[in-house]
């Protein structure tokens, strides 16, 4: 059976929708999936995941402070060659800039191999709501990462 965590940071509970449709799509295709924020991500267990997926909101052009200290944990842990994805909410606008990336630069800095390039949902204002469909997006993303792993 595969395994994968959807690992999240949310601010105004946007991410963790996104989180949720994710993991829920991964979840439709036979993939053992558990969802859960970052805050309570036991780290010696993440080595029992085929995938990570982590993902939080853009916040001041980059990546939330909760997922940056994650990733720093990650570094000293053996996942070099373990799959990875990394995902994000941002407002759509041209200067907003990505935690996604972040994430995903990251994930690449530690040896982890990215099965699909980052994503963004778009939220339309600071505390949301998501745009329409976003969610829809994100459990197709879920389905087409399940298939990759």
């Amino acid at each position: 059976m595969r395994k994968a965590i959807v690992i999240y940071h949310t601010q105004f509970g946007n991410t963790e929708k996104i989180a949720k449709s994710l993991a829920s799509g991964m979840g439709e295709q036979g993939v053992e999936v558990d969802c859960i924020k970052v805050e309570e991500v036991n780290i010696e267990k993440l080595t029992e995941y085929d995938l990570l997926a982590i993902g939080g909101p853009t916040v001041a052009f980059g990546v939330s402070p909760p997922i940056k200290s994650f990733l720093e944990k990650l570094e000293s842990m053996p996942f070099k060659g373990k799959k990875a994805y990394a995902f994000d909410t941002s407002m759509q606008l041209r200067w907003a800039g990505s935690a996604g990336k972040g994430i995903e630069n990251r994930l690449k800095r530690i040896g982890m191999s990215i099965v699909k390039p980052y994503s963004s949902a778009i939220v339309m204002g600071k505390e949301g709501p998501l745009k329409d469909g976003m969610e829809e997006k994100s459990k197709q993303i879920g389905i087409e990462i399940a298939r990759l792993i």
